[in-house]
Parts: structure tokens; C-alpha cells; sequence
């Protein structure tokens, strides 16, 4: 995989098929191998780039405090160094709330914006979420421990993770494989999340958005629905009814369908 100098860090993408750029920007913890099954559909129309971000696989991991706009920062650094002045930009969780800030910062850098999972400014409860998963890792001793044992669970509702045995260890098996993202750089990331808040800056988004919510996820609940589509003019809403926090994995093609269908009314 290809490796560049981008805003004083080296980061790590991954680039597959054809078509118009599309950004993919990975969640807590994960690395550009997060959107997978994804890839898998959009690479037949677009030219899916996908990063490690600040912090996680094998980009560089820094001593620093990092923020969501940090990200946004090494994002539109990134596109620079590539080549790409312009791209559909697609994030969940953390990776969509990199995407405000992008989109906020750098309008001419994102061509559309695909919010899923997202949230504008982290509430008491996010943040006590992530505490205990940050408390978990601590006493885990392990990132990767910690994303299978206090993470997934969130990621799906509790009939489907209770129901798919064999589904669920093979994505144990798989966050086992990937790159392990140190307990430091896993704080330093989380912390991150903690104190996001892009509130004031979703006015200043100008490109088409769509935005998607698992309709049982907690985490990011459609307690931050309003917010966003009342903040980002002309935003669409999408609610994936059987779904918590990663339909992307819960109801992969459904998700595929329904995001492809905005990318592809936005390309041309």
C-alpha cells in the first residue's frame, strides 16, 4: 500500500477501481480495511481511496493531541499531496465527524459528503461511553481486546449479535489481523471524539450531504438527527430501520444501495 508525507505525518491509503475520487475515512480505532465490504460494490464506480488515519494502522501515530479537525486538516493535505482536488468525501462515526470538519474547512476539496453514524457535538452520554472504553482498553491492556469485548457490541442490536455466533467471531478474527493500534494512540484518538463539537460549523457546509442513522444504534443515536439536518442546508436523512451503530456490517446491502444511489445522482 502506498505511503505519503501529508501535514508532517506519513499516511497510509489504500486505492482501488475507477470513476470519480471517493474519499473513505475510517472510524475509531480502525484502518482503511473498515470499509471492505463497501469497496467491494463502490469500486465499480468510483475510485475509492480509503486512509489510515492520525493515530491508527500504519500511519504515523504522533505524540500529540489530535482533534477532529486535526483530521480534517491531514485529510485535505492528503488530497493535495495525491493529486485529488476534489472527491465525494464518506465517513462513520469518527470518520464522519471528520468529514464536518472537511467539508467545513475545505468546501472545494468535497464534491459530496456521506455522513453515517455522525453527531455535531459529543454529549455527556457519548463521552461516557467512550471513557469506559477507554477504562476498558487501560485494563485490557489491548486496543484490540477492547474493540471486540466493549465496542462491537454497540455496533450491532442484540438480536443480531446474539443470533450470528459464527458471524460475530470471524469480525473478531478479522479486528485480530489488522494492524494493532497502540493503548496510547488509542487515547489520543478517543480523546479526540470526546471533545468533538462541529456545531458552529455546519452552516459553512455547501455540498450535497446525505446522512445516515442505525434507528437502534445508542451510541449516535437520531438524537443528533435535528441537529444535523437542521444545521446542513439541503441535507437528506436515511434511517436504516434494523440497525445500531455499523450497518455497514448489519445491513450491508441495503447500505451499499441506498449510499450509491447519492453518489451516483452527485457524480458528473
Amino acid at each position: 500500500m502506498p505511503k505519503v508525507q501529508a501535514n508532517g505525518i506519513t499516511i497510509n491509503y489504500e486505492q482501488q477501481g475507477s470513476g470519480e475520487p471517493l474519499l473513505l475515512i475510517p472510524y475509531l480505532a480502525a484502518d482503511n480495511a473498515c470499509y471492505a465490504f463497501q469497496v467491494a460494490d463502490y469500486a465499480n464506480r468510483f475510485t475509492c481511496i480509503s486512509v489510515d488515519p492520525r493515530g491508527a494502522g500504519e500511519s504515523d501515530k504522533p505524540q500529540a493531541t489530535y482533534s477532529t479537525e486535526l483530521f480534517a486538516d491531514d485529510i485535505a493535505a492528503f488530497m493535495q499531496t495525491i493529486g485529488v482536488d476534489r472527491a465525494h468525501v464518506s465517513g462513520l462515526s469518527l470518520g464522519a465527524a471528520t468529514g464536518l470538519w472537511l467539508a467545513a474547512k475545505y468546501p472545494k476539496r468535497v464534491k459530496s459528503l456521506s455522513l453515517h453514524s455522525c453527531w455535531p457535538k459529543s454529549d455527556a452520554y457519548l463521552k461516557t461511553v467512550v471513557e469506559g472504553w477507554q477504562s476498558t482498553a487501560r485494563g485490557l491492556d489491548s486496543v484490540t481486546e477492547m474493540i471486540i469485548q466493549g465496542i462491537l457490541p454497540w455496533c450491532f442490536t442484540p438480536d443480531f449479535y446474539s443470533g450470528n455466533a459464527e458471524l460475530m467471531d470471524n469480525v473478531a478474527a478479522f479486528v485480530r489481523s489488522r494492524p494493532k493500534q497502540p493503548l496510547d494512540a488509542f487515547m489520543r484518538q478517543s480523546n479526540a471524539v470526546i471533545t468533538h463539537d462541529a456545531s458552529a460549523q455546519l452552516g459553512r457546509i455547501t455540498a450535497p450531504t446525505q446522512i445516515t442513522f442505525g434507528r437502534q444504534d445508542q451510541v449516535t443515536s437520531l438524537r443528533f438527527s435535528d441537529a444535523l439536518t437542521g444545521g446542513i442546508k439541503g441535507s437528506e436523512l436515511v434511517v436504516f430501520e434494523t440497525c445500531a451503530h455499523a450497518p455497514i456490517y448489519q445491513s450491508t446491502a441495503e447500505f451499499n444501495e441506498k449510499t450509491l444511489d447519492f453518489l451516483n445522482r452527485h457524480t458528473g
